[in-house]
């Protein structure tokens, strides 16, 4: 069967695979009945001998007594034959003794006669017990014949089942909350998501704050399948990133004040206020299309920092503007309270002067990366990073909804980064705009634990290996849940143990007409562009080999322990909170028992066609292999 279900759906994000099977294994097959050792059809030889040796014991007697009849017979004879006795009591002793000799000769013949009843009546029960045997093994093997159809049965049910079920996020979720992992486990969890979102003809956008390259293996997957995505490495590229151009003067200074705010984390909303007053009318006095380098001239010659002059020669800032911004403020104490902060705003900001100043004309891309190299500094980074993200809250706020909920999907990785305002203001941006988000921190921090799952969010939790985070992780996810975890997850997991690559610019090389030639089988992209299919394949049939799995409670050092790849998704359901296991090994897609179906939407449509009132198990086939994944579908 081919059920709706277990196809590819647009509007659903795949976060991992679940292993079950519905079907255990059956085990041995019933052990065939051996039939009894054959007796032999003729008369028993051996019972012939003891039965003629019993009656020769209890006949001696009666032999010896006839013999010795039949000698006292001739001799009688001899001597009424000689005259030694008279003939009338010659013939009655002859009488007497042939009468004997004849009753002793009688009675051994009985004996004979009772000896071959005897035979013959153990070899009729002998015939007797091996017709009831061969009627018992008859029903035995008729026994075995329906037994063994019903574990062919099992055996064919259990091998053809679907091992792998999908684990998508619920309709109502718009985000995903991805607590702890490692790299490795990010690397495979952002491709499998990725690699989904792209199928279907969705847009993504990575902002990867983690320094550790976990999307390199879903660009090259893109790359093999056609599309050519964008990739800024800042700072490196920073002149190049036009993101926050268009913003109105407004915006821009909100952008800025939340990027200033990034090293202080313990600022009110009053100072940030303060410091979005300052550039808001910084901003006023440069105009619309002033540029970061602009608005830290102005920034310097407000708080009375080097050489204005040397601003003006630059073209930075013009003599009018100069002039305007030292009136700008009043004189007094307030005068001094805003050189103290144009001055921290100018020393921060100055990291972004380079923002936007090549910007070309870029191609269209459905896979976006931008990226911190890890050779920068650390604190520069962080800067670069709430940038990007307040930037792209401010785009998504002046973006209509979508009518294709993550159709347009945002991944930032590394997201305990950023601030607990600017994440708050990423997710209602995505919220109203029907934009997916997907949020992944290394550490539960206050700041993380507070928004851990608030709003129509799903929490998906991975290795953590601190022990304070595990119990909170535990807590969160109830620790009377058992979970079925399979060997592959801990084997490959183990195979595959870090990361090497490290993220390379497209942007230089970007032309806006090239057009990447379209590839049409995502399983063999998988299998030939990411690490995890690449292990796979020298494993070789390991899928088959390792159906096996360990039960395990949801315990803080359980959730120590989990392997690369383990996801614990968990989300609240009208009928309690719902917690599943999954693998998010993305090269699980290219096996012959994966299913895209979910597992109960799978049981209920097995249930639902097996006969009503029967007690046959359901049909073998549990869902479709995953089907023939073109690349060019829904473009």
């Amino acid at each position: 069967m081919h059920p709706e279900h277990a196809q590819l759906q647009a509007d659903r994000i795949y976060l991992g695979w679940q292993y079950v099977l519905l079907h255990p294994d059956p085990g041995p097959p019933p052990k065939r009945p051996s039939p009894a050792p054959e007796a032999p059809s003729g008369p028993d030889p051996e019972l012939l001998r003891r039965e003629r040796l019993q009656e020769d014991m209890l006949n001696r007697p009666v032999k010896i007594f006839r013999t010795a009849m039949a000698l006292l017979a001739v001799l009688i004879l001899v001597l009424g034959v000689t005259g030694n006795l008279a003939w009338s009591f010659a013939v009655i002793g002859l009488v007497a003794t042939g009468g004997v000799a004849a009753i002793c000769t009688y009675a051994l013949f009985q004996g004979d006669r009772a000896v071959r009843y005897r035979v013959l009546e153990q070899q009729a029960r002998n015939d007797r017990l091996r017709q009831e045997r061969d009627k018992e093994l008859f029903q035995a093997q008729e026994e075995h014949a329906a037994r063994y159809r019903e574990w062919q049965e099992r055996k064919e049910r259990f091998e053809q089942q679907m091992t792998w079920y999908a684990v998508a996020v619920p309709d109502e979720i718009d985000r995903v909350d991805v607590a702890g992992g490692t790299l490795p486990g990010w690397s495979a969890l952002i491709t499998l998501l990725g690699a989904t979102r792209l199928y279907t003809g969705g847009h993504l956008t990575v902002l990867d704050l983690s320094e550790g390259a976990v999307a390199t293996d879903l660009i090259e997957l893109a790359r093999r399948g056609g599309d050519d995505p964008l990739v800024w490495v800042l700072p490196v590229d920073l002149p190049r990133l036009d993101l926050g151009a268009t913003l109105k003067p407004e915006a821009f200074a909100d952008v800025l004040a939340h990027v200033v705010s990034v090293s202080e984390e313990h600022r009110s909303t009053r100072d940030l206020s303060f410091d979005n007053a300052i550039l808001e009318r910084v901003l006023e006095v440069l105009g619309e299309n002033a540029t970061i380098s602009q608005v830290t001239a102005a920034l310097r010659a407000l708080a009375q920092v080097g050489d204005p002059r040397d601003d003006i020669r630059h073209g930075l800032i013009t003599a009018t503007q100069l002039e305007r911004l030292s009136t700008l403020f009043g004189r007094g104490v307030s005068d001094r309270v805003v050189i103290e902060r144009a001055w921290a705003l100018e020393s921060q900001l100055r990291k972004l002067e380079n923002l936007g100043t090549e910007a070309v004309r870029l191609p269209p891309a459905r896979l976006r990366v931008i990226s911190m190299d890890r050779q920068a500094g650390v604190f520069g980074n962080r800067v670069l990073g709430t940038y990007v993200a307040t930037a792209l809250t401010h785009i998504l706020r002046q973006s209509p909804g979508s009518d294709r909920p993550w159709y347009h999907t945002i991944i930032v990785a590394g997201a305990d980064k950023l601030r607990g305002d600017v994440l708050d203001r990423l997710m209602d941006a995505c919220e109203t705009s029907r934009t997916g988000l997907v949020l992944t921190y290394r550490s539960l921090t206050p700041t993380v634990r507070e928004r851990l799952g608030r709003g129509h969010a799903a929490v998906a939790f991975m290795r953590l290996g601190n022990a304070e985070d595990a119990r909170v992780a535990s807590e969160h996810v109830g620790t009377e849940h058992r979970l079925e975890l399979a060997q592959l997850t801990e084997t490959i997991g183990a195979t595959v143990s870090g990361l090497s690559g490290t993220y390379t610019s497209t942007i230089a090389d970007a032309h806006p007409d090239k057009c990447g030639e379209s590839r049409t089988d995502l399983k063999e992209d998988i299998t030939e562009s990411t690490e995890w299919g690449r292990t796979l394949e020298k494993l070789g049939e390991i899928e088959r080999v390792l159906q096996r799995s360990r039960e395990f409670l949801v315990e803080p050092h359980q959730l120590q322990q989990l392997p690369t790849t383990a996801v614990i998704v968990t989300d609240a359901t009208t009928a309690g909170r719902r917690v599943r296991l999954a693998d998010a090994n993305p090269a699980i897609l290219t096996f012959p028992k994966t299913t895209l179906g979910e597992l109960d939407d799978v049981r209920d449509a097995v249930l639902s066609l097996t006969p009503k009132g029967g007690d046959g198990d359901p049909p073998p086939n549990l869902g479709p292999p995953p089907p023939r994944l073109d690349w060019r579908k829904d473009r």
